[in-house]
């Protein structure tokens, strides 16, 4: 072989590797996916939301009258007895300080009202000596007309002036047992907060008792402190009677009916809790969201299914509440994300010889997750899970696994 025929063959071969690295290099690559295997499995419909348990009934405890409540030695979580627990007394209130031209003004009051009663007891004086004259004239005149010096009519005027005198003398000392009160009552005026600070053990406490027996669920505050009529002093309530509150979107609410199965999640143990819906209320409220958005809310009220678990759950905790709409054991599903339109159809790819095949589906039930399959596919097809934009009508395609 000449050298010639040798360079041509080098030269052949080299070619030849060029061309297949560059056929190589430019030709199509089968798109990487997301490849399921559609097998029947059961699916749930919820609604989910999330809520918070409350005592069924809770009793708020308020002062009945203004005064200083006495501080509080219960603490949050104490057993209470309806009408025997004594959970909190009310004293009387401190008089209030006066200021100058108010102090003057009580001053002046009392000084008027010592002149009414010097007044007073002088007519009480006045009374009596008149009395004592007209009881001794009634009595010389019983005596002269024994005698006859004097005539029936004259004892008879006699005796009426002396009764006359006597209900004088009671007159008067009513008026001046008035003035005496007036002046007590003139005097109490100046009364300072100082002054009753040393009655206050010695003073009747009105109790404040529990209208039923449970637990306390929140004391207000466990200071002494003034109170006016009507301030919230405590909460009360038995925590063995729990239900659980969830405030959904109206659009959902009306697809809630009392009876429908709850799985109650994140509540802080192991397993989900169940629930059952016991009510859903008929009044709706207005509701701000964390975006801003009005939306109308009504709020379903949730009841504990299971015995035990719950107890170590409280008035106020949070949980997430999932009521079932609709469930089944056996059915074809997929992804959410493997649909997609097809004008106004639901389509999504199989795999077909590694190629992405596009198949027309009927959905039914469907979750946040995964949706029925009725018509389209069958047990053991393998769908594209996150289809993008490279994935086509026969495009190849490969599994990442």
């Amino acid at each position: 072989m000449t050298a010639n025929i040798k360079r041509i063959i080098i030269w052949t071969v080299i070619t030849g590797i060029i061309v297949a690295a560059l056929a190589l290099s430019f030709a199509p690559r089968p798109v990487m996916v997301d490849l399921v295997e559609v097998r029947p499995g059961p699916i749930v419909v919820t609604l989910d939301e999330e809520g918070e348990t409350r005592v069924h009934d809770v009793y708020s405890l308020s002062a009945p009258v203004a005064g200083r409540v006495q501080r509080i030695d219960r603490h949050v979580g104490d057993p209470v007895v309806a009408n025997e627990t004594v959970l909190a007394q009310i004293e009387p209130g401190d008089p209030s300080f006066l200021d100058p031209r108010s102090e003057a003004q009580a001053r002046a009051a009392i000084h008027a009202a010592e002149a009414a009663r010097d007044l007073a007891a002088a007519s009480v004086k006045d009374a009596d000596a008149q009395y004592e004259f007209a009881r001794a004239e009634y009595a010389r005149m019983q005596e002269l007309v024994i005698e006859g010096s004097v005539s029936k009519r004259d004892l008879d005027s006699a005796e009426r002036d002396y009764k006359a005198r006597r209900a004088g003398l009671d007159t008067a000392r009513a008026a001046l047992q008035v003035r005496n009160y007036e002046l007590e009552l003139a005097r109490a005026q100046l009364v300072s907060p100082l002054q009753t600070q040393g009655s206050q053990e010695e003073c009747e406490c009105i109790p404040i008792t529990a209208p039923v027996s449970g637990r306390i669920l929140q004391i207000a505050d466990r200071s002494e402190r003034v109170v006016r009529e009507g301030d919230m002093l405590m909460r009360i309530g038995d925590p063995g009677d729990l239900e659980i509150v969830v405030d959904y979107l109206s659009m959902d609410a009306v697809k809630i009916e009392a009876g429908q199965r709850v799985l109650i999640e994140n509540w802080g143990g192991n397993e989900p809790l169940e629930g059952r819906v016991r009510l859903v209320e008929p009044f709706g409220f207005l509701k701000i969201s964390a975006l801003g958005i009005e939306e109308q809310r009504v709020n379903v009220i949730i009841d504990f299914v299971n015995d035990e678990g719950w107890e170590r759950l409280g008035h106020g905790y949070q949980v997430e509440s999932r009521v079932v709409l609709w469930d089944a054991d056996a059915v074809l599903a997929v992804p959410l994300t493997a649909l997609f339109r097809d004008g106004d159809d639901w389509a999504l790819f199989v795999e077909q010889d590694r190629r992405a095949n596009i198949r027309h589906v009927e959905i039914g039930q469907r979750n946040g997750v995964i949706a029925e399959i009725r018509e389209g596919i069958e047990a053991g097809d393998r769908v594209v899970a996150h289809p993008s934009d490279r994935v086509a009508e026969g495009v190849r395609i490969a599994s990442r696994d």
